[in-house]
């Protein structure tokens, strides 16, 4: 055999080892991100059943097998929000966003975090960018987010403009109807108040926040039997909630000024 044919021969060999090389790597990643989707599901599952500490341990092999997993960053930097591990959170939040910078979820997610914290302009931009996706199904959520936050600037009426750009999105959406009685009932527009708890009770069940806006709405209004009415269903249906506390002591205030 000559030298070239040697040359040949040995080149021939190297790609044949570097192409099953490439195969296994290839292979190996693919069974990689399998594991760490199987790990992310079980995470999310477990993370809304409450069982945080196996939520924990799934999303963490998820984020291990697939450090660039835009979903299980996502998914553990909610988690870690939830138990007040706020700079894991935040950086999980930015990770996720650098692997996937258009994922409205994870703008939304990142948005409720910073509320929480207070960061209100930063938070009200993620809402406005889950919000600007249109295939995302959340888009009247996000805008109701980012209302609740720019209320707490305190902005009034950039919250009321994001409200009504949420119902504008879905007329029925509860959480904006709701947001929208507290902000007429603020505004002393009680009749338009009572318009929007009336289509809240339309399109959901009572919750102990709207129970409790019913009663002050129907007080200002003079609806003595319709407050009552609100009043005697957040006893109830919601006795240990902190609108029922409310509702007591708003009650003996009422007491003793007769």
């Amino acid at each position: 055999m000559n030298s070239t044919l040697i040359r040949l021969s040995a080149l021939i060999l190297i790609f044949t080892l570097s192409g099953c090389a490439s195969m296994q790597s290839s292979s190996d990643a693919k069974r990689s991100r399998r594991i760490s989707e199987a790990n992310l599901q079980l995470g999310i599952a477990f993370m809304r059943r409450g069982d945080l500490d196996t939520a924990m341990d799934k999303l963490k092999k998820a984020v291990k097998e697939d450090p660039d997993s835009a979903s299980a960053n996502g998914a553990i930097a909610v988690l870690y929000d939830r138990i007040g591990e706020t700079q894991l959170a935040d950086k999980h939040f930015k990770k996720a966003l650098r692997l996937s910078p258009d994922d409205p979820q994870t703008h939304n997610n990142y948005g409720e975090y910073l509320c929480r914290k207070g960061e209100y302009t930063r938070a009200v931009e993620q809402f406005n960018d889950a919000a600007n996706e249109p295939l995302y199904p959340g888009i009247a959520a996000a805008l109701t987010n980012a209302g609740v936050c720019a209320a707490k600037i305190p902005d009034p009426k950039q919250a009321e403009g994001y409200f009504r750009k949420a119902l504008d999105h879905d007329p029925n959406f509860p959480y904006a109807l709701l947001q929208m009685a507290n902000l007429m009932l603020t505004n002393g527009n009680y009749l338009a108040a009572r318009a929007y708890i009336q289509r809240f009770d339309d399109v959901s069940a009572p919750t102990a926040e709207s129970l409790w806006l019913g009663v002050r709405i129907e007080n200002k209004l003079g609806d003595k039997n319709a407050s009552g009415n609100y009043a005697l269903q957040l006893k109830n249906k919601f006795p240990a909630t902190k609108q029922a506390e409310s509702l007591r002591e708003w009650e003996n205030d009422q007491h003793l000024q007769q």
